[in-house]
């Protein structure tokens, strides 16, 4: 047998194992969005310091991020967005949000908050 017999033998026995199955978190299946009234660009987003939290009302329920302001920082706390509002970027915008507070007050930002910290690495702040 010569080598490239061997070699096509060999992959024959290999490839298919080697290959994820198509619908697997490996190689995930991209899923059409569904129609989504909310712009959340257009999100309404308001600062309620006595609160120290952001907080976004949708559709009656309410999204918020949580933060404390000391000296020379912005801490945030905590991001919480009602389970049926999931998905539509309100988390993103929220994060958004205090980044963009921090900055126009100088604070260094320390984000204690999961999300903010996974927004942070995935969008490069």
């Amino acid at each position: 047998m010569t080598d490239d017999e061997n070699l096509d033998e060999m992959l024959d026995e290999t490839f298919p194992a080697s290959d994820p199955p198509g619908n697997t978190v490996e190689t995930g299946i991209r899923l059409k969005p569904e129609a989504d009234p909310l712009n959340v660009s257009d999100l309404a987003i308001r600062d309620h310091p006595e609160a120290s939290r952001f907080e976004a009302v949708i559709e009656g329920q309410v999204a918020f991020l949580q933060y404390e302001r000391r000296p020379g920082a912005f801490v945030v706390i905590h991001t919480e967005v009602p389970e049926s509002l999931r998905g539509r970027g309100i988390g993103n915008q929220l994060a958004r949000t205090a980044i963009e507070a921090a900055r126009s007050e100088g604070l260094r930002l320390v984000p204690r908050c999961p999300f903010v910290r996974a927004y942070l690495q995935k969008h490069g702040v």
